[in-house]
């Protein structure tokens, strides 16, 4: 996710948009850019550390406007870093979120020169156009009526004496100073100089002079109380959230429209990965080999059972450490998946490099843009969930399924193996993730008492079914993760072959009960640890299931995706399970958010 700030006051704003940025280095970037305002706009960006960024010693400008940028939309470089101006240099923008239509805004700016390969840049191409004297407020109106998607951005224009502002589904907040105001994608960002804060809401549009703060909404000028922060500044990098992992589980609603973002035509029942696999070889693909480890793992085998169901395809997923290009297979008709959150894991890198060395077609699903894994493969699709700080994957988690889903609407389309009416059915319900996963965050306390109910058991089991037996090893894995407690993950099925040795009145188990996770065959293995005593959590979207269970948690219905809301459940218990038992969150000992090391 991008960073913005934004200074103007009576200190050089050179000091206090370099300190912003720095300060919004944990949102991860690949790139830095400044714009300052003296009458004349002056751009500084490059690719790479903020630290690098060559910027003057001095300047008469009374206002800046800084970015760390993420990539989506481009390449890391130079021509791709924020601020982006327009044609005449005299309007400078920085950008967070995802402009939907700007393929369609270049078409019909076309009259305008474009020197990179962002959406961001069509937005001070369209103030341009409308742009005139001082009213930069009116301006920025005028043009939010035709951006699609989400947005934080802020502008400084030559002949207004301040900044502009707006946002629709990403942050922004306003920074109240002595000396000046801020703009920003969250308080760290200048939480040295004033704590207090004003939160921007979706449709305001923000004029920051000198002189203070004055917000537009729909029916004009409206009021944004103004709060007084008094979190330390690491917390203030967590927005409030004790947590960076529970702050991640909150973000999955934007993370995932994200994701979805400018990709799915429900109606017409296609995607658009923005792929180009020749139809060829398409066609003769006999065999998908998903490689990945951990929670990646756990999402490639997800997908494996969408994508033989929907593109009519074998499918086999790998442990990457245990990857060997083997078994006589014709590397032509073989695609190889490697499925990695960082796109630097050492162990994923290499299966990869193996099929390459194989002959066989790569495709990297990632988060990170300019990644080795991106770099390398013959193919990439970004899972665009935003910088994700927490040690244990959560809404990362949530956009590679959803990412990998689409991969197999794409793949059964292609290959003629998939109705537009079947494909439509499940791209309507990836579409509807966002708002089921809100529901579940709304009635996160019951979760919370929950896991204090059960927090002393001695072990705990996850079982489930199908598209259920991901998500119980994923829950599984997190609360071992995160809480150090015994956890076990499997098919439901394997209860009887051996663990049910292990079960007792003190060892909970959790159960995935949804469509996909085939709940009636699930509900004859809870009845199986019941009767030995075993307290049964279940996550259930299975009418009458709630009879049998100690503890109930309903899902929202959405078909074959209704494991991957069990899945936020998980997260949460885990969470919470951890919290109460005193852990170190974020940092879980021994582990590493990025392994490189195989």
């Amino acid at each position: 996710m991008c960073g913005i700030i934004g200074y103007v006051g009576d200190t050089s704003p050179i000091s206090v948009v370099a300190t912003g940025l720095k300060n919004l280095e944990y949102r991860g970037y690949d790139s830095a850019g400044v714009a300052l305002n003296d009458g004349a706009i002056e751009v500084y960006k490059q690719q790479g550390e903020i630290d690098d960024l060559q910027l003057p010693e001095s300047t008469d400008a009374k206002l800046g406007i800084g970015h760390t940028r993420w990539s989506t939309h481009g390449e890391p470089t130079d021509e791709n870093a924020h601020p982006h101006t327009d044609c005449e240099g005299r309007i400078a923008v920085v950008h967070n979120g995802i402009i939907e239509n700007y393929d369609s805004l270049q078409d019909e700016l076309s009259d305008h020169e474009f020197t990179s390969e962002t959406d961001t840049e069509v937005i001070p191409h369209l103030l341009e156009e409308v742009y005139v004297g001082d009213d930069l407020v009116g301006a920025v109106q005028a043009v939010l009526d035709r951006l699609e998607g989400s947005y934080a951005f802020a502008v400084t224009a030559v002949g207004h004496d301040g900044m502009v502002a707006a946002r629709m589904d990403s942050p922004l907040v306003v920074g109240h100073g002595e000396d000046g105001n801020f703009l920003a994608s969250d308080v760290t960002a200048f939480l040295e100089h004033t704590r207090e804060v004003s939160y921007v809401e979706d449709g305001d549009v923000v004029s920051a002079s000198a002189d203070g703060i004055t917000v537009y909404g729909d029916e004009g000028v409206v009021d944004r109380a103004v709060r007084t922060v008094d979190w330390e500044a690491e917390a203030a990098e967590k927005g409030g959230y004790d947590h960076y992992m529970l702050k991640e589980i909150h973000e999955q609603p934007r993370s995932l429209r994200q994701t979805l973002s400018g990709r799915v035509d429900a109606v017409g029942g296609d995607v658009d990965l923005e792929l180009d696999m020749p139809e060829q070889y398409l066609q003769s693909v006999e065999e998908v080999q998903v490689v990945a480890c951990g929670t990646s793992y756990h999402a490639g085998l997800y997908a494996q059972q969408l994508i033989e169901e929907l593109a009519d395809v074998r499918v086999s997923v790998k442990v990457a450490s245990e990857y060997e290009f083997t078994g006589g297979r014709d590397p032509w008709r073989t695609l190889v998946v490697a499925v990695t959150q960082s796109g630097e894991t050492a162990d994923t890198l290499s299966a990869m490099r193996e099929a390459a060395r194989a002959g066989a077609r790569t495709m990297a699903v990632t988060n990170t843009v300019g990644s080795t894994a991106a770099r390398e493969a013959d193919d990439a699709i970004y899972i665009r969930a935003g910088p994700e700080i927490g040690v244990a994957a959560t809404k990362t988690f949530a956009a590679q399924v959803t990412t990998l889903s689409l991969l197999s609407v794409y793949l059964g389309r292609e290959r003629g193996m998939l109705s537009a009416d079947d494909a439509s059915e499940l791209l309507e319900n990836a579409r509807g993730l966002p708002g089921a996963i809100q529901q579940i965050l709304d009635v996160e306390d019951e979760i919370r008492e929950v896991a204090e109910e059960y927090v002393d058991g001695e072990a705990f089991f996850f079982v489930g079914r199908k598209l259920g037996c991901p998500v119980a090893l994923e829950g599984a894995l997190k609360l071992k993760e995160i809480s150090y407690a015994h956890a076990e993950g499997f098919a439901a099925g394997e209860l009887k072959h051996g663990t049910l040795a292990l079960v007792t009145p003190n060892t909970p188990v959790l159960a995935v009960l949804t469509e996909g996770a085939n709940p009636k065959a699930t509900l004859n293995n809870v009845k199986e640890v019941e009767s030995r005593g075993a307290p049964v959590i279940g996550i259930s979207s299975y009418e009458g299931a709630e009879k049998f269970l100690d503890a109930t948690f309903d899902v929202p219905e959405l078909g074959r995706l209704e494991p991957l809301l069990a899945n936020v459940y998980l997260q949460l218990f885990a969470y919470h399970v951890a919290k109460i038992m005193g852990r170190s969150i974020d940092k879980p000992r021994n582990l590493a958010k990025s392994v490189t090391v195989e």
